[in-house]
């Protein structure tokens, strides 16, 4: 899927004399929903039994918006029992039996709706060996979430709200939509009909085989099974969609479903689509093992897109592009979704991981596999501009001592949906990239079509990987790549390594980086890190590998200067100590292009995290960042921006006025020639582009007179045609922000919003009206987004955290996700992405005391059914903290540097 305290468990299953617990243990038996005894005590399936074999019958109704199904279930019984416990989620069971070779029998149900549990009890033994079958009638609602069968709608161009009905299953929601055994080393072959209207469709994991006509004017669809697959891939989508198809070169059907009105959109994702499949097709070297793979566009969608098997399905947004209204960035965003959820289509669903600890396995590498696809298959994106970013992102929450290692024990539903963060996306596509370049992207290849060809159709764990990347043939100097990784698997966070160079040696050490004032908290980690480094003498990439806490190496000669974590392909940080970080401050001054832009990245976000950890002072990190008024590479530009903005909006919830402007004018300042060169068009490459974007929606937030007269000129000019003039996509947000200050100007973005059919244009139009000033227009997003009629709920997320950035809205964020908490968690679900985002998103700015005491008093109040175990909340604690921590230790620092270099040209500075 493309997008947090832990109950230690054992990660085997119990084995079968667990399978009844004894008389001694009964007395702790869970009690079923009836009061009897419930036969199971665990949040995992027992391993008595599995299925072979669904076949699934499903009947949703789009008027009364409820469902009902029959599934017979083939069963393979590993050992003699009397019981066949599976997964069951608020819905009504009825008439379950069993079909055994001795003939139809009925069975009694328990229910335990705690682990959402069904206990199947036989009067007579299920014996080993034999073939049962067992068959539930089932009835429920369509889920009002995001998850499991679920409703959704969407307005006609003519304004007419139309149903339908979809499906998410990842991680635990299968269960909500059918009885099974909804665990991924369940897999089974799933044989799928759905009863519907003739004004709707239905679309399945397979082709349709045949219709047939049923009484009452229903059609029954009937679908082609499917190979052997986890619960969490079944899809069905009940809809009016409309579809346009291609087929690959290897012969695989591809159709791209959206709501009528925006068929037009689809051009773009099908192309797309058909090519990467073939890309993945012949990477792989393995088939893609189905006649056919759908993409739909989901008008209500809570991630990014889920990688069903045969049917991904995606947000709007994900999908859709239209080549006249969609920015530079729309088209990479929706190349790399289509890309991660292809990519799965091998890493997850025909390998898939044992269990949810090792979530790292499937979307680790989807993240890594989007930027290696595109760098090949869409070369103009350039992609590599882009991946640097993933890994500070995933460092963000790798330094603080509430993160967990990339794979982790996790049992219950909630600790599963906080794996899909970004330890698992984007660290796990860190250290599969720090591993390729260590390993050469030629043997990194060799290994992974080894482990997929290896496991294709079963459950893989960690070890699998590194068994099929460890190269057998040099068996007298073979590299152990486990030990390697699971340094890097295994324990939470990441490296510092702290380089002195004194004449010819390199002293190199390494400890755990950490913002924290707990010392303790850093003991006893070590890492084996494939370091590699360049220097004034050598642009060759020399590599090391540090497996002990200290080392020493040798250079051929003296040096001015050296570069380690070259173009930061490795997940660590570096600490130049002694004149390190003055060498390199006077390189950028001087000679910027000596080092690459990545390099310049890392060196950037290095530098101004090591102040945080009390490494390096702040005005070290502050004379560095001075060399950016001669930068122009996309990601060493918003690394820069990265660093420096988040300490003005420190300042914005503090009475700190005059400190706060000198910030954001030192700021504007430093970027004012590179602002100021930008044309207010859409040429150059997709980089420039977003680049262009970002730094004309900074200059204007920033009050940057030129841009601020330019964009208010095109706003009135768009506003006065009525919306119909065509502004050059990638000025919109800066022009949609301007117009959005004053209430004519928002009321009039609003009107735009509500009509426009093009997703790109509507995202854009949504996040320019959440940087207004005018708080009851934010106060009233907010609400709507809540209500979801106008502003679709599954913005929600994105609208709150977008208000809580806003200086004039962050305490209307935070008193609105107090207020709405229970709602919001039932809508989103406990641990999810889109629950951690709006916690982490709302709070994590604060540094004072006193917010800090709010913000504890209120999490402090819930319970763990409302959620007061999540990750994300000690999470926000040790933000808060460190921020609280740093204002103190910095804000001095940073008022004298600043008087200091007020208003002199930044180049002549140093």
């Amino acid at each position: 899927m493309f997008p947090l305290l832990l109950v230690l468990f054992v990660s085997i299953h119990p084995s079968s004399g667990a399978q009844i617990p004894n008389q001694d243990q009964a007395k702790q038996l869970p009690v079923a929903a009836n009061g009897e005894p419930f036969p199971w005590d665990r949040m995992r399936l027992p391993v008595t039994i599995s299925p072979l074999h669904y076949d699934l019958t499903i009947h949703p109704n789009l008027t009364s918006l409820d469902f009902t199904g029959v599934v017979r279930i083939s069963l393979d019984v590993k050992e003699d029992t009397s019981i066949v416990v599976l997964h069951a989620k608020q819905m009504h069971i009825s008439n379950v039996v069993l079909l055994a070779p001795e003939g139809v029998r009925p069975l009694r149900v328990l229910e335990y709706p705690q682990s959402h549990q069904l206990a199947l009890l036989s009067e007579s033994v299920l014996t080993k060996g034999r073939k049962y079958e067992v068959q539930l009638e089932f009835a429920a609602n369509l889920s009002d979430s995001f998850h499991g069968f679920y409703k959704g709608s969407y307005r006609t161009s003519s304004g007419e709200v139309r149903a339908i009905a979809s499906t998410q299953f990842e991680a635990t929601f299968a269960r909500g939509a059918f009885p099974c055994f909804d665990e991924p080393a369940f897999k089974a072959n799933f044989t799928i009909r759905i009863i519907r209207e003739p004004r709707h469709i239905a679309i399945s994991n397979m082709p349709k085989v045949k219709t047939v006509e049923l009484p009452g004017g229903l059609l029954e669809d009937h679908f082609d099974t499917t190979v052997k697959m986890s619960t969490y891939l079944v899809a069905y989508i009940v809809s009016d969609f409309l579809s346009v198809s291609k087929t690959t070169k290897h012969g695989v059907k591809i159709s791209v479903y959206a709501v009528p009105d925006k068929i037009d959109q689809t051009a773009f994702a099908l192309d797309a689509a058909v090519k990467l499949l073939d890309f993945y097709d012949d990477y792989f070297d393995i088939p893609y093992p189905l006649p056919k793979q759908d993409l739909a566009a989901i008008p209500d969608f809570q991630s990014g897109a889920m990688e069903n098997w045969g049917l991904t399905t995606y947000r709007e947004t994900g999908l859709l592009f239209d080549p006249d209204r969609s920015s530079a960035s729309d088209k990479l965003g929706i190349t790399k979704v289509i890309a991660h959820e292809l990519a799965h289509q091998w890493f997850g669903n025909l390998v898939t991981m044992e269990w949810w600890n090792d979530l790292w396995l499937n979307e680790g590498f989807a993240k890594f596999m989007e930027f290696i696809s595109l760098d090949i298959t869409y070369p103009e994106l350039h992609v590599d501009d882009f991946f640097l970013g993933k890994c500070f992102e995933a460092m963000e929450v790798d330094s603080l001592s509430s993160s967990h290692p990339v794979s982790t024990p996790v049992e219950n539903p909630t600790q599963i949906q906080e794996m899909f963060d970004d330890v698992s996306y984007d660290k796990g596509a860190c250290i599969l990239n720090m591993l390729r370049d260590f390993l050469s992207p030629e043997a990194f290849e060799i290994g992974i079509i080894r482990y997929l060809k290896r496991y294709s159709y079963q459950n893989t764990v960690n070890s699998h990987l590194w068994e099929s990347l460890t190269d057998k043939w040099y068996s007298d100097d073979e590299l152990d790549v486990k030990t390697i990784m699971d340094t890097w698997t295994l324990q939470e966070g990441f490296p510092l390594v702290t380089v002195e160079v004194k004449g010819r040696e390199v002293r190199l050490s390494q400890e755990r980086f950490l913002r924290t004032d707990d010392p303790s908290l850093t003991e006893g980690f070590l890492w084996q890190i494939p370091l590699t480094y360049m220097t004034s003498a050598s642009s060759t990439v020399h590599r090391f590998l540090l497996k002990t806490k200290m080392d020493v190496l040798y250079l051929p000669e003296e040096v001015d200067w050296v570069k380690f974590n070259v173009n930061m392909s490795g997940y660590y940080m570096v600490h130049y100590a002694g004149e390190g970080w003055n060498s390199i401050i006077k390189l950028l001054q001087y000679n910027h292009t000596a080092l690459s832009g990545n390099d310049r990245a890392s060196l950037i976000q290095n530098v101004f995290q090591l102040v945080s950890v009390g490494k390096v002072r702040l005005d070290t990190a502050l004379d560095l960042s001075l060399y950016l008024s001669k930068e122009t590479q996309i990601m060493a530009v918003t690394q820069g921006f990265g660093e420096l903005v988040p300490l003005y909006k420190l300042m914005e919830k503090r009475d700190m006025t005059v400190l706060e402007n000198q910030m954001k004018g030192y700021i504007v300042d430093l970027f004012r020639d590179l602002i100021d060169r930008q044309e207010w068009s859409d040429s150059g490459s997709v980089s420039e582009r977003v680049l262009r974007s970002y730094l004309l929606l900074f200059a204007c937030v920033r009050n940057h007179p030129p841009c601020v007269a330019k964009a208010t000129k095109l706003f009135n000019q768009w506003k006065d045609s009525d919306g119909t003039m065509s502004l050059p996509v990638d000025i919109t947000m800066a022009v949609f922000v301007i117009g959005a200050r004053t209430p004519e100007g928002w009321d009039f973005l609003f009107e735009k919003y509500r009509t426009t059919l093009q997703m790109s244009v509507k995202s854009r139009i949504k996040s320019a009206m959440t940087v207004t000033y005018l708080k009851d227009k934010l106060k009233w997003m907010m609400e709507q987004s809540l209500i979801g009629e106008v502003m679709k709920t599954q913005d929600l997320p994105d609208v709150v955290v977008s208000v809580g950035r806003n200086p004039h809205g962050y305490k209307l964020a935070w008193d609105f996700l107090r207020a709405n908490w229970h709602t919001m968690i039932k809508k989103f679900d406990l641990g999810s992405n889109s629950v951690s985002y709006m916690v982490l998103g709302v709070t994590n700015q604060y540094s004072t005391r006193e917010m800090l005491q709010e913000i504890r008093s209120f999490f402090d109040s819930l319970t763990e059914e409302t959620g007061s175990k999540m990750r994300c909340i000690q999470q926000t604690y040790e933000t808060i903290e460190d921020n609280i921590r740093w204002t103190d230790a910095n804000f001095p620092l940073l008022e004298a540097w600043l008087n200091k270099h007020q208003h002199k040209p930044p180049h002549e500075d140093l």
